[in-house]
């Protein structure tokens, strides 16, 4: 495998889930790496864990409410490997639930900040940095909830998640000019800590489980080889997107 030889990707939220699945596939595929989430430990043992499968990965510490930090991801990927031609920015909470009018002004901020705003810096400054080496490829991580299905008590989440597929089409329509590719994934339920964290009770997940066509969540890696089509030149007609890998729940209320 390797659709992204002699690519350098940043992948953020990349400790666990989602972003560390797609981080693994993406060196396999032949990408050299930045990876970056708050949790440090584990970035340091996921670098440990591709570099002992043959890859090649740095790793970055931060939070990607800083526009420091985002700025900082992509000059470790400049200075580090020279360029930068992919970014996953993943990282996201779901942040405070409950009925919307018992949702606190600074847990609704903390959702906007992070999801949405996160992905805004992130983007202003990997878009500078394609830009001078002729293109690239932006893939950002939405939700179907607040799109093809209403979720109750989740407003924050819903409102930040869905903000990312305005700024998946307006920068795609912006940048396409320049080569720049943009898209959103909008997964279904995964099989991550977050999801288990949430649903702990054999009521709770069949509930979810039964949301989707599919009569199952996915795994962490159905998702990452998602994010590695949109990335490879697979894609390369594939733009302004809110690609929907969520196992149907789009389709089915039972």
């Amino acid at each position: 495998m390797s659709r992204l030889s002699g690519k350098v990707a940043i992948v953020t939220g990349a400790s666990a889930g989602i972003g560390r699945a797609t981080a693994k596939l993406f060196a396999m595929e032949g990408a050299k790496l930045v990876v970056g989430a708050r949790r440090k430990e584990e970035l340091d043992a996921l670098v440990l864990e591709i570099e002992s499968d043959g890859g090649d990965a740095v790793a970055l510490a931060g939070d990607v409410r800083s526009e420091d930090y985002a700025k900082g991801l992509v000059q470790l990927a400049a200075e580090h490997y020279g360029r930068l031609d992919i970014a996953f920015n993943n990282a996201g909470v779901m942040g405070e639930a409950g009925p919307t009018t018992g949702v606190s002004e600074a847990g609704w901020n903390d959702a906007i900040a992070i999801n949405l705003t996160g992905s805004f810096l992130a983007a202003k400054h990997q878009v500078a940095e394609m830009l001078k080496h002729g293109g690239g490829s932006i893939i950002f991580t939405s939700t179907f909830v607040g799109y093809s299905f209403a979720f109750p008590g989740v407003a924050a989440y819903a409102a930040s998640k869905s903000g990312i597929i305005g700024l998946t089409q307006s920068l795609a329509a912006e940048y396409g000019p320049q080569n720049i590719r943009v898209n959103a994934i909008l997964p279904g339920a995964v099989d991550t800590d977050m999801y288990r964290e949430m649903n702990n009770t054999p009521e709770s997940k069949a509930f979810i489980t039964n949301l989707h066509a599919l009569k199952r969540v996915a795994t962490a890696e159905e998702l990452a080889r998602s994010v590695v089509y949109l990335a490879s030149d697979d894609a390369s007609f594939v733009t302004g997107t809110a690609s929907l890998v969520d196992g149907g729940v789009s389709i089915t209320r039972t």
